[in-house]
């Protein structure tokens, strides 16, 4: 059985990630903190998903912007 309304395939797919999510970080899993700004974890949540957003950009290069140049 295939879902027709892409919106709910999205719901279910963020939910599944999440749930992924709270149980790798040991973190307390609740359906009702989906999308729920004022839930702790979902904030944690949220965080996670735009470190693993911006760390694509650098194309792997790991550099040190706090690293002293030689003169």
């Amino acid at each position: 059985m295939s879902l027709k309304n892409l919106n709910v395939t999205q719901i279910f797919d963020e939910l599944d990630a999440y749930r992924d999510f709270c149980r790798y970080e040991g973190k307390y899993y609740d359906e009702a903190a989906l999308f729920n700004r004022g839930d702790r974890n979902w904030r944690a949540y949220e965080k996670y998903c735009e470190w693993r957003r911006l760390s694509g950009r650098d194309g792997g290069r790991r550099t040190n912007i706090h690293k002293r140049r030689n003169k």
